[in-house]
């Protein structure tokens, strides 16, 4: 079945987007024209549009943006000049005090290596152990995300409960896959029924507040799991236990390169950036790391970031640092963009 033709109201609104682009009005009268317009009507619809307050109040709005934008564009050029800018650095046993005015402050990722290793988690965890130990324990697990492009936004269309033991059976048998996958999305069930496993975990009171509330979120899955391009609002930790993930990260202030379409998703594929049909990828400043046990990831608040599952993996995040990190009650954009 073909599609409905356009509306006028529909061909409005094309006008109203692309004069706002800053799209030729001679250009738009001829594709109108084109399109089946008269050129008298095509000419009366851009004079409109042109004079029309709604447009000229959204215009103003338009320079407002394009100014932040600007803004945004200097401090992502003044990034790059920065010494180390093309890597993520990894830094032993990190200070708090150089951890929060080197990093935390000025919105900059880092590894850090040599806080877990008092962890009981990084000796007793394995797959037999949560098998043997948790088994018999119902938790929820994301499922079906290969056939659902948006699985991550549609997450919640993905969630199945069953037996943890099931689940680390699947682990590890499936080889590589992202589609199935447990994740923080899921940890609201898990954190009551793996309430054992957060005992082998020990706050990193350096830079986390031991009396938050926030205990932590539960990853598990195989290789090949894939977290898509989205932002954070909130600053954010990554802890490996098991396995390798190699994750990608886009400053917050390369934004406009990065094709946000909805909340804090990119429609661009961190698996493999298609440049032909997101050409402004190639203005954006990709940095790249692979954590293991033992690394401690700080992904700071609205730094984009891709992740991939290189082995059975196992990561604790946490977001409870000792300074403020409420930001998210501020954000108001969650929907189109």
């Amino acid at each position: 079945m073909s599609s409905p033709a356009p509306s006028l109201d529909d061909w409005r609104r094309w006008i109203a987007e692309n004069l706002l682009l800053e799209t030729s009005p001679n250009a738009l009268c001829a594709k109108l024209v084109e399109e089946g317009f008269s050129a008298e009507e095509a000419v009366r619809e851009l004079e409109t549009a042109l004079t029309h307050p709604y447009l000229v109040g959204a215009a103003r709005m338009r320079n407002r943006l394009a100014k932040r934008e600007w803004t945004l564009s200097v401090l992502s050029r003044l990034g790059r000049m920065r010494s180390g800018s093309a890597d993520v650095p990894r830094k032993e046993l990190l200070s708090r005090e150089e951890f929060f005015e080197e990093h935390y402050f000025q919105n900059r990722p880092v590894v850090i290596t040599g806080r877990l290793s008092s962890w009981p988690a990084m000796e007793k965890w394995d797959l037999a152990h949560f098998r043997d130990g948790y088994g018999d324990r119902k938790v929820e697990v994301q499922f079906g995300r290969d056939s659902d492009p948006e699985f991550e936004i549609n997450r919640e269309k993905h969630v199945r409960t069953m037996l943890f033991g099931e689940y680390v059976h699947l682990v590890e048998r499936a080889g590589a896959t992202n589609d199935f996958y447990m994740t923080a999305n899921n940890t609201g069930v898990n954190r009551e029924a793996l309430a054992g496993l957060w005992d082998d975990v020990e706050t990193v009171t350096e830079y986390l507040d031991p009396d938050s509330p926030d205990t932590g979120f539960f990853w598990l899955g195989p290789a090949g799991t894939k977290t898509p391009f989205h932002h954070d609002l909130t600053n954010n930790f990554m802890a490996q236990v098991i396995g390798r993930k190699k994750v990608k990260l886009i400053p917050m202030t390369d934004t406009a390169h990065v094709y946000n379409h909805f909340h804090c998703y990119s429609q661009v594929d961190g698996s493999g950036v298609d440049y032909e049909r997101h050409p402004a990828m190639r203005e954006a400043s990709v940095i790249e790391c692979v954590i293991g046990p033992g690394d401690l990831l700080f992904i700071p608040i609205g730094w984009w970031h891709y992740v991939e599952g290189l082995d059975v993996s196992v990561t604790m995040s946490f977001i409870n640092f000792r300074e403020r990190n409420d930001f998210s009650r501020s954000y108001r954009t969650y929907h189109d963009l």
